[in-house]
């Protein structure tokens, strides 16, 4: 499978510990294609929830419903980035559009104080 740079993909995030989501989920595909293209066996992703909240926008990025093949509204938690196996994804469901994606990269740099 091969697996791209703002894809969003159904994952399996079981078993959760603490505040970290859980269950199968939306998740975007944050990791550089250059570790991708070469068959990396993890990746660096962020979950997405249906519980949106408009009012934080760095921690939160809106995604329409519609947009990159998503079925309701839902919100980026920028503040839930972490390395799964790539066994934990199971389905690719679409691709952010650039707008959004340059949104994640600007917001990336803004909670990890990176130029």
């Amino acid at each position: 499978m091969q697996i791209k740079q703002f894809e969003i993909w159904i994952a399996d995030l079981n078993p959760q510990i603490g505040t970290e989501p859980g269950k199968t989920r939306p998740v975007l595909v944050i990791q550089t294609d250059l570790l991708n293209n070469v068959s990396h066996p993890s990746n660096l992703v962020s979950s997405l929830t249906t519980n949106v909240k408009k009012d934080l926008e760095i921690l939160k990025v809106h995604v329409r419903d519609g947009v990159a093949n998503v079925n309701q509204p839902c919100d980026i938690m920028m503040d839930q980035i972490r390395a799964i196996d790539n066994k934990r994804l199971l389905k690719r469901v679409g691709l952010l559009p650039e707008e959004l994606s340059n949104v994640v990269k600007e917001n990336i740099k803004i909670i990890t104080d990176i130029d």
